[in-house]
């Protein structure tokens, strides 16, 4: 247990609560981070406007690496039921099959209600003080404490910001949390009735949102059904939504469709302040090309309790991001890469040329599982693109000129 000399020399309130470690945010992030720090030793609160279980925009789809991260953070393998786990994937492109794969490694469903509420409970257990439930009124980064609307002052020696896109910690940190103009933003339902089979394929299309992709992942009970890409070409995301469903097969009204920013790739290269930091979405630790932000938001909640506890051990804890931004180094390096890679992807005059190579390539289609599986990382994507991407450029030259040749 450190010293709390990080209290310094003022006076407490009788009101006032005292923690090492405040993690803001009781999804996969601040679960990790407040499991991590409460088995460390430290004293911890877990804040959440929300009661667990809840609600929350997810494709649910956990791939491998998440579940790898899990088992290093919990110690045991993240429950799923045989239904849950999916090899069969269906590529579409602009909903033509661009190749079905049979033996996948495994993907797995999950539902966000099941899954939070699990990890919420195991940092609860673990020791961490429950403030699930309870509003935040002030963030004062100075004075280092939090005000509770009930009234309570929560103070703390490294605060950790767990709470998503729309952060409230990142929003005292930076004046905003996150930036409109790069942000991804995406709309979901989840699809019941007679015509749902739990039993169908995983479904991934791209080109079915501008710079971005729509999914249909099937679940015991129902199918979640979304699309998503960048904002600021999509600026009628519900259009997009709408003929999506159209093509499933999947009549909703869209005041049905739920929305959530997604930030897709635009990461925040320095994840806090001194001893305030950013995980998970909030720090915009979301893979630019797949949308997955589940395994990057366990993985960084832990590296960020780490470098909590790091610092607080040292009576320092206003070097916590320092420690931070050195163990998200591997994280940023594989972003980076991704955001490389993701034009080749998603821009508008090389899509026939990516739909075309990704036809005709099983490699690349299982390169792309694997990403997600966690067996690869985007550095082997890389290379394997290099020898492609002048075959690209030759084919949107190409079809730029046949374009302008028909007007």
């Amino acid at each position: 247990m450190p010293d709390p000399c990080w209290l310094g020399p003022a006076g407490l309130d009788m009101t006032d609560q005292v923690f090492d470690v405040v993690v803001v945010g009781a999804g996969p992030a601040g679960g990790a981070a407040a499991f991590t720090a409460a088995r460390a030793g430290l004293q911890v609160a877990l804040i959440d406007r929300k009661t667990f279980p809840r609600n929350k925009l997810c494709g649910g789809l956990i791939t491998g690496r998440a579940r790898r991260y899990y088992h290093e953070i919990f110690g045991e393998e993240m429950p799923f039921e045989p239904q849950d786990r999916k090899t069969v994937v269906d590529f579409r492109f602009r909903g033509r099959s661009v190749g079905l794969i049979n033996d996948a490694p495994a993907l797995c469903m999950a539902m966000r209600w099941d899954m939070d509420h699990l990890i919420c409970a195991k940092a609860i257990a673990a020791g961490t003080r429950d403030f699930t439930g309870c509003q935040i009124s002030e963030i004062n980064l100075n004075a280092k404490f939090l005000g509770l609307k009930d009234g309570r002052t929560i103070r703390y020696g490294v605060l950790i910001g767990a709470d998503g896109a729309n952060s409230s910690v990142a929003k005292a940190l930076f004046g905003q949390s996150f930036d409109r103009t790069r942000i991804g933003f995406g709309l979901e339902i989840e699809a019941t009735g007679d015509h749902i089979n739990p039993e169908a394929p995983l479904r991934i299309d791209f080109a079915a949102a501008r710079w971005g992709y729509g999914w249909a992942f099937p679940k015991r009970c129902s199918t979640t059904v979304g699309v998503g890409g960048l904002m600021a070409r999509n600026p009628d995301m519900k259009t997009a939504m709408a003929e999506y469903l159209t093509e499933l097969g999947i009549d909703c009204a869209p005041k049905a469709f739920k929305g959530q920013f997604l930030p897709f790739g635009d990461f925040r290269k320095v994840p806090g302040r001194d001893a305030m930091l950013l995980c998970g979405d909030a720090a915009g630790l979301v893979d630019p090309i797949t949308g997955e932000g589940i395994a990057y938001a366990l993985k960084s909640g832990k590296l960020a309790a780490l470098s909590a506890v790091d610092s607080l051990s040292n009576n320092a804890p206003a070097t916590a991001l320092e420690g931070y931004r050195r163990r998200l180094v591997g994280i940023h390096r594989a972003l980076r890469m991704a955001r490389w890679i993701r034009p080749v992807v998603f821009l508008p005059a090389l899509e026939g040329a990516f739909e075309t190579t990704f036809r005709r390539s099983s490699t690349l289609r299982q390169d792309y599982l694997r990403l997600m599986a966690g067996e690869i990382e985007y550095e082997h994507i890389l290379k394997a693109l290099a020898l492609r991407v002048p075959r690209l450029l030759v084919h949107a030259v190409g079809a730029g000129f046949r374009q302008r040749q028909s007007r």
